[in-house]
């Protein structure tokens, strides 16, 4: 890391630490994601030293000291030291003051592994809390009382699931206990933020050990239940020997390798349908659960206040994950439209994942790979007609448009048009102008 704000601030006067989780994974050889910087500084000063710095645009942000510094080709975030007054909604302090005292900034913190201080020498190592204990000992604990500290923000108790997931470490007893006792009070916190952390369990890394911790603290059930009604769900061992669908939807999850975030609430997902679906028959089945989930899936998407975009894509994954095990019987135009829609290396993925999940063939995934390849090799299709060569021709606009638009498409994906001619004689003869 560049120290060039922190000798700055302190050329200022001014004291001035690395604190959080670039200390935290910098100690344990990871890259660190965040670059914050702890400081006795006021936010006038911070500005002074650093006249391209800016507040954060959020108020609150600029109320609690936090300033943005440009440094190099990302930035830092400059916090001046502060301490806490009163939590009133289990959300965000009620007022805050600043402090020159870095010992009572450190105390208000999350968890001791984030509480730890740097200087711009490795040596200059400063630790009020005992996070280089609970470092070595693979624990993440919170600082000071937790049921204090999970009272003052809940959002903490699902940040402790995320670090021990990403971290590979175990929760503290008491802080896990804490979080148990406290679980219900979780749905105070903003959609949105809660969004923002489940998303982070499920693309940094440790996905399985994030949900099994959100299922056993108590978590999940009141920020995912249609997640939570997975457990103890069957299904037919002749293709899923994994166990039931929570074991399954853990296998799918584990796979996970830098997934993108729809792709990643999908594989959560996917199956969610199940339950609402379950049957007994000649063998456990469970028909319309692709299309149950999408329904599932799109309220969740709603409750989490997700973007129009990462719902349409996560509403794809989820209700197209089923119809690979079809596509070689499908006919070719079909196919060919299928591989070739928005995104679709990360249906491949998710199938892939399915597979591997449960019975491991992946014959429909190979064929669909190659079908992929083929049509990312040719060259871009370019519509042999559209609405507007229709209205030319004298057809109104209307639900017939997409038909006729459709089954042109289907004729010049497998080679029955071969230009555009060829192409407006099949829609007059198979759909006739009534004479005027």
């Amino acid at each position: 890391m560049s120290n060039r704000v922190i000798h700055a601030l302190r050329r200022g006067g001014h004291e001035a630490y690395w604190v959080g989780g670039s200390v935290r994974d910098e100690l344990l050889g990871r890259l660190a994601q965040d670059r914050d910087v702890a400081t006795s500084a006021r936010p006038e000063e911070v500005k002074a030293i650093f006249p391209d710095a800016h507040s954060i645009a959020h108020q609150k942000k600029q109320e609690f000291g936090v300033t943005r510094v440009p440094d190099g080709a990302g930035h830092v975030h400059v916090a001046t030291y502060r301490r806490d007054h009163g939590y009133a909604d289990g959300r965000r302090p009620i007022k805050v003051s600043f402090t020159d005292n870095v010992t009572e900034d450190v105390q208000r913190r999350d968890f001791t592994i984030n509480a730890l201080l740097q200087g711009p020498a490795p040596e200059e190592l400063i630790d009020h809390v005992g996070g280089l204990r609970d470092l070595r000992s693979r624990l993440v604990r919170a600082i000071g009382d937790p049921l204090r500290r999970f009272q003052e923000d809940r959002l903490r108790m699902l940040r402790a699931v995320r670090f021990a997931a990403s971290l590979q470490f175990e929760i503290e007893p008491g802080t896990f206990a804490a979080i148990q006792a406290l679980a219900p009070g979780i749905r105070a916190v903003a959609a949105e933020r809660i969004r923002d952390e489940l998303e982070r369990i499920l693309t940094e890394g440790g996905a399985r050990r994030g949900f099994e911790l959100l299922a056993a603290s108590g978590l999940l059930e009141p920020l995912l239940p249609e997640v939570a009604a997975l457990r103890g769900v069957e299904q037919p061992p002749e293709f899923h020997p994994e166990g039931d669908v929570w074991e399954h939807t853990l296998r799918v999850v584990d796979g996970l390798r830098e997934p993108s975030g729809p792709l990643a609430w999908a594989a959560l997902l996917h199956d969610i349908g199940k339950p609402d679906t379950f049957r007994r028959a000649d063998r456990i089945r469970f028909h319309g659960h692709a299309e149950r989930g999408v329904e599932l899936a799109a309220a969740i998407c709603s409750r989490l206040r997700f973007s129009n975009a990462d719902r349409r894509r996560v509403l794809e994954l989820v209700g197209n994950h089923m119809k690979f095990m079809n596509l070689a019987r499908m006919r070719p135009a079909k196919v060919q439209r299928f591989v070739r829609q928005p995104h679709f290396e990360e249906h491949l993925e998710l199938h892939r994942l399915d597979c591997l999940a449960s019975n491991g063939r992946l014959e429909n995934h190979a064929f669909a790979s190659e079908r992929f390849d083929q049509a990312m090799r040719e060259e871009p299709r370019v519509r042999l007609l559209t609405g507007e060569d229709l209205k030319l021709e004298g057809y109104e606009p209307g639900p017939l448009f997409g038909a006729i638009l459709k089954l042109v498409e289907e004729g010049q994906l497998e080679g029955r048009f071969a230009d555009r001619e060829q192409a407006l004689a099949f829609v007059r003869e198979r759909f006739p102008l009534k004479a005027a």
